[in-house]
């Protein structure tokens, strides 16, 4: 994990926070790679979840709502963790968190449990003594509930169906630790599938298979991945059944993303509370019911440390140590590199030429500094599948070699044919 973490620094996927202020525990920045790799991250989820299927809709809602939706979700009253202090260092710990009953970081004795609520609180209003308290939302689901009439009625869409909703969210947490893992600024990637109560078996079924396949496509391993049911007594106030998608990362199995079946919860408490009928009438049965809803909940952030995981590699090749990111060729930041074999005799200008051509069909990078040996060597770092090396030859014949990443076998291709090779396999609908 140290290695994976010095790495994402120094090549530029993710940073400390405000890190020449000593940096904000809990909070990242995703850097020029990191950025790319999330967003493609997020996208092939779209493309996948929400563009190819017919009964998925989207949303982007703000990040601060009206203070009565928390305490109608039950965020007000219930979102707690249970906490302890430490009478000598006072730092504190989640109770859950402890393997003992004396403080990990120095031996102290420990307060008794207490609760603790880890929703961000902010202000709306230009005024202080006017302005109405509210919090930064620590999930993104409430703003679809409360406004589920708005969009089937615009929509025109009839249950069974779900919105999606890819956005930050918040929480205070007492003990942000594992790199990104657990963060109190964080994204997620949710759905809430709304269906008849009569059918949410079948579909909560469907919804397994299909979460646990875009992992494997995303390169995760299969031995790696299990599948984490919540015991009834261990559920939340919300949940009639939760199982979530754990990760064998380097510091221990931990959460991926969770399926829970909401029921009927939701709909129910914003009606009751706001007094706005949140029911779905079926013209065609000529019914009204509140659907009950299965929320698919995924962390983009945990998403990407898992890709991150898998896909670092250390291997021996020729006698020497080669590091490669064997990130899956649609997620990497860069999808291929382009390498002119020396700076002279104007192979740079049709290397350049080239790049830029290429970079209106997918994101490359330029480099011509150094032996070129060590210039693959440096794309494997980061993941990129594909160098593109500009030679003498190039003049002569216009061809180009083309370098894969992990298997590091070269192909000589004419170089108007570069694009349609490699854009294939970068795409969001290639499996491989």
């Amino acid at each position: 994990m140290d290695k994976l973490v010095s790495l994402c620094k120094r090549k530029g996927f993710i940073f400390q926070s405000s890190a020449i202020y000593g940096g904000v525990n809990g909070c990242w920045d995703f850097g020029p790679l990191g950025v790319e790799l999330k967003r493609n991250l997020k996208d092939d989820w779209w493309y996948n979840f929400v563009q190819i299927r017919d009964d998925i809709v989207g949303l982007d809602a703000s990040i601060i709502m009206h203070p009565d939706v928390w305490k109608a979700s039950g965020h007000v009253d219930a979102f707690h963790d249970v906490v302890v202090d430490c009478t000598e260092c006072k730092h504190r710990f989640r109770e859950d968190h402890l393997e003992a009953d004396k403080c990990p970081d120095c031996g102290g004795k420990l307060t008794e449990p207490m609760q603790f609520n880890s929703m961000l609180k902010t202000q709306l209003g230009v005024n202080e003594a006017t302005a109405m308290e509210t919090y930064l939302r620590p999930e993104t689901c409430q703003s679809i509930f409360v406004n589920f009439k708005e969009v089937y009625s615009s929509c025109r869409t009839k249950v069974p169906f779900g919105i999606a909703q890819v956005g930050k969210a918040f929480r205070n947490e007492v003990n942000p630790r594992n790199f990104i893992f657990r963060s109190r600024e964080f994204e997620q990637m949710e759905i809430e599938f709304f269906c008849k109560e009569e059918d949410e078996e079948e579909w909560f079924e469907k919804w397994q298979a299909e979460i646990w396949s875009w992992y494997l496509r995303l390169g995760l391993p299969e031995e790696k991945m299990r599948w984490f049911e919540h015991p009834k007594e261990a559920l939340a106030h919300y949940s009639k059944r939760t199982v979530d998608v754990e990760y064998n990362f380097p510091f221990g199995w931990g959460e991926l993303q969770g399926l829970a079946n909401r029921g009927t919860f939701d709909l129910k408490a914003h009606s009751e509370a706001s007094g706005k009928d949140l029911s779905f009438f079926d013209q065609q049965a000529n019914e009204r019911f509140v659907p009950t809803v299965l929320e698919p909940s995924a962390g983009a952030d945990r998403a990407t440390l898992a890709v991150l995981c898998a896909a670092y590699t250390e291997e021996e090749v020729k006698g020497e140590q080669r590091i490669v990111m064997k990130l899956a060729p649609k997620l990497a930041p860069t999808k291929a590199a382009i390498l002119p074999l020396v700076k002279k005799d104007g192979i740079a200008d049709i290397a350049k030429d080239l790049e830029k051509k290429l970079r209106r069909k997918f994101t490359t990078y330029y480099d011509q500094a150094g032996a070129i040996g060590r210039r693959y060597r440096r794309q494997d770092e980061v993941g990129t599948p594909f160098c593109i090396c500009v030679d003498y030859d190039t003049k002569e014949d216009n061809t180009v070699t083309v370098r894969e990443r992990d298997s590091m076998e070269q192909v000589r291709m004419p170089i108007d044919e570069v694009a349609a090779y490699i854009e294939p396999k970068v795409s969001f609908d290639h499996e491989a």
